[in-house]
């Protein structure tokens, strides 16, 4: 006797909003869409690996940025026209709003002194950070007989 999955409740468009607004939040460079992945698939079910990586496929062909496609793709899935355009919007509004909210706070604060020395600060220990980074035969070598 083989016991038959129970259905999944659909997915609401509030909860693909919290999950693109959060992913779109916290994320920094590349790799979103093996987050999203992870997040879509393993951890929530809400697609088979063989829909998501389908869509990847579709989302890395056409134009624009993959994962704002895979964006798109995915929420088209779970909820149609509004979860796609519910998905997009989570992904790229959130971070939106926090830098126009920095660029107002440093629009209103930016002529203090102390804001620019903590942000050259802040710059200069990120140049360190990449030049430390360096690929082994960029950096400079002693040599021998020279201080």
């Amino acid at each position: 006797m083989t016991e038959e999955a129970e259905p999944k409740p659909p997915v609401t468009l509030p909860q693909i909003f919290a999950l693109f607004a959060r992913i779109g939040l916290t994320s920094f460079g590349g790799g979103l869409s093996a987050w999203i992945y992870r997040e879509v698939v393993d951890r929530r079910g809400w697609m088979s690996e063989d829909e998501f990586l389908a869509g990847l496929t579709l989302a890395q062909i056409i134009p624009g940025p993959n994962v704002i496609n895979i964006s798109i793709y995915i929420g088209q899935r779970l909820r149609g026209g509004a979860g796609s355009v519910v998905a997009a919007l989570a992904l790229l509004l959130p971070p939106m709003l926090v830098a126009v909210g920095l660029l107002y706070l440093f629009h209103a604060y930016g002529q203090l002194a102390w804001l620019h020395n903590l942000l050259e600060g802040i710059a200069a220990g990120a140049i360190g950070l990449t030049f430390s980074i360096a690929p082994p035969g960029m950096r400079r070598r002693p040599t021998a007989g020279r201080p």
